[in-house]
């Protein structure tokens, strides 16, 4: 199964792609980054464009959303939360399955602790993706952290449906 994670934002949106197998392994990842100075539909624009282009180069099963942080301010949960809609959006138009998870719950799957700092989830994704260094920069390692969310999820869901 391979696993779109995306860390969404209307300046830089985090993209991680992520095939579990027998383990996880790291296939893509990177940024969007838009100009803060452009419209507000302009950058959803160019998500939207930007997301299209990596869902159709690798073909995802799944994809998996941070949802925003309600501690942060308005504005900013506002934003994030429409970044959020046009990745959904993208994944509803090819008719793929969307999971999203509470930035505690994926600091949680990588790092075993929901109060985790960045650095802290760069080493888990690091770790659990048995990469030699930790992605750059965190939006990144942001999103593969919660494509493995997502991948560690499954998983157990599996396991306890096995056991029901």
């Amino acid at each position: 199964m391979r696993i779109l994670g995306i860390d969404p934002g209307t300046v830089n949106l985090g993209y991680g792609v992520v095939d579990d197998g027998q383990e996880m392994r790291m296939v893509d990842y990177g940024v969007l980054s838009l100009s803060r100075y452009a419209r507000l539909e302009e950058r959803l624009r160019s998500i939207y464009d930007g997301l299209s282009q990596i869902v159709a180069k690798h073909h995802p099963d799944e994809v998996a959303i941070e949802e925003p942080f309600a501690g942060c301010n308005i504005h900013s949960a506002l934003a994030i939360g429409r970044a959020q809609a046009i990745a959904i959006l993208v994944a509803a138009n090819q008719r793929l399955p969307v999971h999203c998870y509470s930035p505690a719950q994926i600091k949680q799957q990588v790092t075993s602790y929901g109060g985790s700092d960045k650095k802290q989830v760069q080493e888990g994704v690091r770790m659990l993706l048995g990469l030699q260094e930790s992605p750059q920069p965190s939006d990144a390692s942001d999103a593969l952290a919660v494509a493995i969310c997502h991948i560690q999820q499954s998983r157990l869901d599996k396991l306890l449906a096995n056991e029901g």
